[in-house]
């Protein structure tokens, strides 16, 4: 089970980046359940509309109800989840950290704050991940 931040999902789903493509695979495959809340579509909802991704999503030939239709289709909905005990400093990231604590999922995420506390979500069962491993 994966929990995957929205700078992650952008590489993803927006800008194909080749570190994206074993994740891809995976999901593809469904070797990895994607889950995720509400909260965190409507925040990809909230970026996909910042001035310096508009136009990505145009160059890409993407619209935001494109790549929307994409994260519905990939992620299994759950309930938000009590806060967890580890706390980043970047409230945007805490739904992440919070999701992934209580499923014990491995979290994907390039953000430093979230980075920052990987020793503790380590302690709690949860491996954090800048990236989805190649497949062998």
């Amino acid at each position: 089970m994966i929990v995957v931040d929205t700078n992650v999902v952008l590489d993803l789903l927006v800008f194909d980046d080749p570190a994206s493509v074993p994740l891809r695979e995976a999901l593809r495959l469904k070797q990895v359940t994607w889950v995720a809340t509400q909260a965190m579509r409507d925040e990809l909802a909230r970026v996909l509309n910042y001035p310096q991704i508009v136009p990505r999503l145009a160059y890409y030939q993407l619209s935001a109800e494109q790549v929307l239709a994409q994260f519905e289709a990939l992620v299994r909905y759950l309930s938000i989840p009590p806060k967890a005990p580890v706390r980043c400093t970047d409230e945007d990231d805490q739904q992440f950290i919070d999701l992934a604590v209580a499923q014990r999922a491995t979290l994907l995420s390039k953000d430093r704050a979230v980075l920052a506390c990987t020793k503790r979500l380590a302690a709690l069962g949860v491996t954090v991940r800048t990236a989805w491993p190649a497949l062998s």
